[in-house]
């Protein structure tokens, strides 16, 4: 994944209508999905998602990234998970893949149905679409083998260390890495979430 703006390999009017989409999608977000925008490269997309209920990935926060090639909207972007995550669906460098990024792309799809899609793809994986091979694996077989392992990524890696801000867009600088810098007082409570769950996280 690149960090450099895309902005300048983008025509004028895709600029624009990404720019309108994702004010509007701050202004009235899809329900469980956070925009984080970037003022300084509006190609530079990302949101946080939470995790469905009744899914494994409930009550983990999960952050993603869209990234908007230069033949975008005739091509479709391609979407990252920056949240660590085990699903059937994501590779182990956070690709996703959903045919609505494949096959079924169409231009005027807009980033809200993009923003939708993955979060149906954390409430019903496709493991006949596997980049995580096991998980797609365990889904099929073990179930309950895939739950547990799915649900102690979660515990680990997307549990949200304080509250969010319900409907809000939250605005980033150019500066930041792709993961979110985080506060010194959560970078701790993080690392010793690991520490604590590292063994049992290998015996799985």
């Amino acid at each position: 994944m690149s960090s450099i703006s895309n902005v300048e390999n983008l025509p004028p009017h895709v600029i624009r209508q990404v720019s309108k989409e994702v004010a509007l999608l701050c202004q009235n977000p899809p329900e469980g999905i956070k925009i984080i925008t970037n003022d300084e490269d509006i190609t530079d997309i990302q949101a946080s998602i939470e995790g469905p209920a009744g899914t494994p990935y409930a009550g983990g926060m999960f952050r993603m990234k869209l990234v908007l090639g230069k033949n975008f909207p005739a091509e479709p972007p391609k979407a990252f998970f920056l949240t660590k995550i085990f699903h059937p669906n994501v590779a182990t460098n956070g690709e996703i893949c959903v045919n609505t990024l494949k096959k079924d792309w169409k231009p005027e799809l807009g980033i809200k149905h993009i923003l939708l899609t993955v979060k149906c793809l954390l409430i019903v994986p496709n493991p006949e679409s596997a980049l995580n091979e096991e998980a797609g694996k365990l889904l099929l077989e073990q179930y309950e083998d895939y739950s547990m392992r799915a649900k102690m990524f979660t515990e680990i890696h997307a549990k949200p260390l304080r509250p969010t801000e319900e409907n809000a867009c939250t605005s980033r600088e150019a500066g930041d890495g792709p993961m979110a810098k985080k506060h010194a007082g959560d970078k701790k409570l993080l690392d010793k979430k690991k520490k604590e769950k590292k063994k049992v996280l290998k015996r799985l």
